[in-house]
């Protein structure tokens, strides 16, 4: 997403041993500078024109008939790599289910769909940044390959910025999880500190009451504090 070089070590180091998409996704070749030509320059913008945002509980398809799963929200802020909050971003999530399954074609694994969860939800940043999705904290699952590994559970976002060319991929785990210490895709990070930005923050159940459970994570798109790609 930048058009600067991110600092060494934010960038994850692919392809992944043992996760088939990242060597499909993986250029061969490393990128060339290139001036920005009359495409990029009318690249759309007002994106939440194109991509209508709303979708923010993904715990309650139908009103009365809420997902299975640990309920839980998850909130944060975007931010520019000057702490600035970044007003009117196209914040999307996807997530398996609490099985640990994506309501997706290619994800014909054995664990059970939720006809009750969305799966996928898609919301605009406010004028101080912020997001809030509510949700049910996914399960782990097991990458279908011969030698077969888990990921713990997490999230995945992308971030539009003012156009469709500023965009950031990532992915978000959740604090103490054993699987974090062994997932390929969050250990591909070599930096520590990047890695543990893609961790959330578990709030007190004192602020967020008896009902569900409630998470911190701020995204800074670029920059020396760079929220990683995954």
């Amino acid at each position: 997403m930048p058009d600067t070089p991110w600092p060494p070590g934010i960038e994850p180091v692919v392809p992944v041993p043992g996760y088939p998409n990242t060597w499909t996704h993986t250029p061969a070749r490393a990128p060339f500078p290139r001036a920005a030509g009359a495409t990029e320059a009318a690249a759309p913008t007002a994106l939440h024109h194109k991509l209508p945002d709303g979708e923010a509980n993904l715990a309650e398809r139908t009103k009365g008939r809420p997902a299975i799963g640990q309920l839980m929200e998850i909130s944060g802020r975007i931010l520019d790599e000057d702490g600035r909050p970044v007003a009117g971003a196209i914040v999307e999530l996807w997530q398996a289910n609490a099985a640990g399954r994506y309501a997706h074609a290619i994800d014909t694994s054995a664990a059970p769909l939720d006809p009750n969860f969305e799966g996928h939800g898609r919301i605009r940043s406010d004028a101080d940044g912020r997001y809030a999705f509510f949700t049910v904290k996914p399960g782990a699952y097991a990458v279908p390959v011969q030698e077969t590994w888990w990921r713990p559970p997490h999230l995945h976002f992308s971030v539009f910025g003012p156009s469709c060319l500023s965009r950031l991929v990532t992915q978000m785990y959740f604090p103490g999880d054993p699987l974090n210490e062994i997932d390929r895709i969050l250990q591909s990070i070599p930096d520590p500190a990047a890695r543990e930005r893609m961790v959330a923050r578990m709030l007190p159940p004192s602020s967020v009451g008896s009902v569900h459970l409630g998470f911190v994570h701020d995204i800074v798109l670029r920059g020396r504090f760079a929220t990683p790609e995954g």
